[in-house]
C-alpha cells in the first residue's frame, strides 16, 4: 500500500510540475513576437505563482521520483522507467538553475528604461529553456506511467462479479 501511495504522490507532483512548464511552452510562439517593453512587463507581472507554487511542485517531484527510484530499484522493468523519470526531473531542475535563474534575475532587476540591449537573446534563452523543460517533464510523466503499467499483469483473467 505504501508503494502505491508513493507512486500516486510522485505522479501528482510530476504532473503538477509539468503544468507551469507546459504553460510556458504554449505561450512561447506569442511571446517570441513581443517587443521588449511588453515582454518585460509580462515577465515581471504574470509569473509570481509559477516560482512559488510551481517551485514547490518541482521540489516535490524531485524528492518523490528519486525516492521512488530507490523503492523500486529491484523491480524490473519499473526501475528503468522510474530512473528515466528521475533523471528527466533532475535535468529539468538543473536547466532552471543554469539557464533560467540568471535570466529571471536580470529581468527582475530591469525597468522599461533599463531593458538590457540583449533582451532578445535573454528572451530566447528563457523561452527555449522552458520548452526543453516541458519536454523533459512530459517524458518524466510518461516514463512514470509506463513504470506503473509495466507491473500490471497481462495474463490476469477477467472475473465475472455477478
Amino acid at each position: 500500500m505504501f508503494l502505491r501511495t508513493w507512486r500516486w504522490l510522485t505522479l501528482m507532483f510530476v504532473a503538477l510540475s509539468l503544468a507551469p512548464a507546459a504553460g510556458h511552452f504554449l505561450e512561447m510562439p506569442a511571446k517570441m513576437r513581443y517587443e521588449g517593453p511588453l515582454w518585460l512587463t509580462i515577465s515581471q507581472t504574470l509569473y509570481g505563482a509559477f516560482g512559488t507554487v510551481g517551485g514547490a511542485f518541482e521540489v516535490g517531484a524531485i524528492i518523490t521520483t528519486v525516492v521512488l527510484a530507490l523503492l523500486v530499484r529491484r523491480r524490473r522493468p519499473a526501475f528503468g522507467w522510474t530512473l528515466l523519470a528521475a533523471l528527466c526531473v533532475l535535468l529539468s531542475h538543473a536547466a532552471f538553475w543554469i539557464w533560467l535563474a540568471p535570466v529571471n534575475a536580470t529581468v527582475a532587476a530591469s525597468t522599461l528604461a533599463t531593458l538590457p540591449e540583449n533582451w532578445m537573446a535573454l528572451r530566447s534563452q528563457w523561452e527555449y529553456t522552458h520548452a526543453a523543460r516541458a519536454v523533459l517533464q512530459a517524458v518524466a510523466l510518461g516514463a512514470l506511467a509506463i513504470s506503473v503499467l509495466a507491473e500490471i499483469p497481462t495474463s490476469t483473467p477477467i472475473r465475472n462479479t455477478r
